[in-house]
């Protein structure tokens, strides 16, 4: 079984930056799409960036041009946040959905939780 390691949440003053990390314990074949999603305590999971295999990059707007999601040729994603805000505090949560025949497959990490506060 796949699972996917995320790294990188901490406590952080506002207006400060943190890179999360993903990786996925071993290779996943054909995947389609990288995305972060974050879930703040008694909120839905909300999706807040994503990149397909062909780079194009999506963004929630509460995040737009302070976030940057990016990806390397290993199979990891990352999230670069800069300008960071009391409402960013959440659990960071990664999301890797690979195409089968048979249908998509999405992976999940166990999250990562970002505190910004002063």
């Amino acid at each position: 079984q796949v699972q996917l390691v995320e790294s990188g949440g901490g406590l952080v003053q506002p207006g400060g930056s943190l890179r999360l990390s993903c990786t996925p314990s071993r290779n996943i074949h054909n995947v389609v799409m990288m995305s972060w999603y974050r879930q703040a305590p008694g909120k839905e999971r909300r999706l807040v960036a994503s990149v397909t295999r062909n780079g194009k990059e999506d963004y929630a707007s509460a995040v737009k041009g302070r976030f940057t999601i990016s990806r390397d040729n290993k199979g990891a994603v990352y999230l670069q946040m800069n300008n960071l805000k009391v409402a960013d505090t959440a659990v960071y949560i990664c999301n890797m959905n690979s195409f089968r025949l048979a249908g998509a497959v999405d992976y999940w990490g166990n999250g990562t939780l970002v505190t910004v506060r002063s």
